[in-house]
């Protein structure tokens, strides 16, 4: 009898964690809509056009009084989100950990962000500074409820679940991006067959995705739940938490070894994915309808990616896999050298390498990293991660935008990008992730 309510209990508990990472992989389902149709597609040149349309007769425009170039404004605003989400990060992950109520914070941060993607239906005319105001709060909502979506990973998957339940929540993500992609997509470029003009189909693609986030967070925040942690200090200003939370790290320092490789290797990945289209139109010459075409087949293929690699990592362990996905990087750049121009079969079997490698290389370093933080920090610490993904990707746009300055080739500037995945290869091989699981104080699996 004692035996059977055992097994009944064990049962029971599986059914609950289950229960709660499907609700979980739903967030992803609900915020990667904002980063594909939101940032990738639409709103940069939108918000762009806006800005020119407000501009004086230099080409300037004046937010506050300060004199920015309009074809500036998308990317200092952009700039402006991180500034604000680094700041907000720590603040509310240390919060998070010593409150333990996630779900509040997230639901807060989720729907603040979708309520500022869904006002940007209203970004008609010249209302370039809306827009600027918009998205920095989006934006910076985003990387904070990631940040806490994030943490909750180790929480609702134990170690030898935690590769495959990632590589779901990037899958479902990029799924949902594909799906609303195509929507979108109908819908701007058959605007006439809708009634609609062009700047309207921009404008409710963009309000589409807010709309579409807030109302799938509603399935995480009835399915997750919160967890009690042990009384901790209370929470510092947003620099100095930011501080504390680096002085914590450092009693780490395998943790932190991790962290480095992840932001070297994550910097070469965010500017492939920045910079690709570039390459496209301006070295190979290929039109917008070819380069919007290979962002969706990237959406689809990372799906399969994601999953696929979810199951190597079963197999090889998720640091050996990542590492093969670093050299399949690698040899995908060096074949983008080669591309010829005008050519865009050879452009989408170059966007189909990388998204079969992209979902999977974040997925697996999502997970990973969850196995390296101490337990009751798990919030705290996927801030630090949050801001490696997020606010530290620049030194590869500044090595593309060099390279192109001192060479005039395109060609070059792209596979000046490998050196991010040699480079960040060499310091994930040494880390010896065994011994800093056990140093963070956590079970170590058997395949990791």
């Amino acid at each position: 009898m004692g035996t059977d309510t055992v097994r009944t209990a064990a049962a029971d508990e599986a059914a609950d964690r289950r229960r709660e990472q499907r609700g979980w992989y739903f967030y992803d389902w609900a915020c990667s809509v904002y980063s594909t149709s939101v940032l990738t597609v639409f709103l940069g040149p939108y918000l762009t056009s806006v800005a020119k349309a407000a501009a004086d007769a230099d080409g300037y425009v004046h937010p506050l009084g300060v004199p920015v170039r309009a074809g500036s404004f998308f990317a200092y605003s952009v700039s402006l989100s991180v500034i604000v989400a680094v700041l907000v990060m720590p603040l509310v992950g240390a919060a998070a950990d010593r409150t333990g109520r996630k779900k509040p914070l997230l639901g807060a941060a989720a729907y603040v962000g979708a309520a500022a993607t869904t006002g940007m239906f209203f970004l008609g005319g010249d209302r370039y500074l809306l827009g600027g105001v918009l998205l920095i709060v989006a934006n910076a909502a985003q990387s904070v409820a990631m940040m806490l979506y994030n943490s909750y990973l180790p929480q609702i998957a134990p170690p030898e679940e935690r590769d495959a339940v990632s590589s779901r929540g990037w899958a479902f993500g990029y799924a949902a991006g594909s799906l609303v992609l195509i929507a979108n997509l109908v819908l701007y470029l058959a605007h006439d067959s809708f009634g609609v003009s062009e700047t309207t189909a921009v404008r409710i693609c963009l309000a589409s995705a807010g709309l579409w986030w807030g109302a799938f967070t509603l399935v995480p925040l009835r399915r997750l739940r919160d967890r009690r942690s042990a009384p901790r200090e209370a929470t510092a200003p947003g620099l100095r938490q930011l501080a504390a939370t680096v002085r914590d790290m450092r009693r780490h320092p395998l943790t932190l070894s991790f962290l480095l490789a992840y932001l070297v290797y994550n910097d070469g990945i965010q500017t492939v994915i920045s910079q690709a289209s570039v390459y496209g139109s301006e070295e190979l010459g290929l039109g917008q309808s070819t380069l919007i075409g290979a962002v969706l087949l990237v959406q689809v293929l990372a799906v399969a990616g994601a999953l696929a690699m979810g199951r190597l990592a079963r197999t090889y362990g998720a640091k050996r896999t990542i590492l093969g996905s670093l050299v399949a990087w690698t040899v995908t750049l060096g074949a983008g050298y080669f591309l010829p121009a005008g050519a865009p079969a050879g452009f989408f079997a170059l966007a189909a390498a990388i998204g079969l490698v992209l979902g999977g290389s974040q997925a697996l370093s999502r997970s990973l990293f969850s196995h390296l933080v101490p337990p009751g920090k798990e919030a705290e610490y996927f801030s630090a991660y949050e801001m490696s993904d997020r606010g530290m990707s620049w030194l590869g746009p500044l090595l593309f935008g060099i390279t192109y300055q001192l060479t005039g080739s395109y060609r070059d500037a792209i596979i000046s990008l490998v050196i991010f995945f040699v480079i960040g290869f060499a310091l994930l091989a040494r880390v010896p992730v065994r011994r800093a699981i056990g140093d963070a104080g956590n079970p170590v699996p058997e395949k990791i």
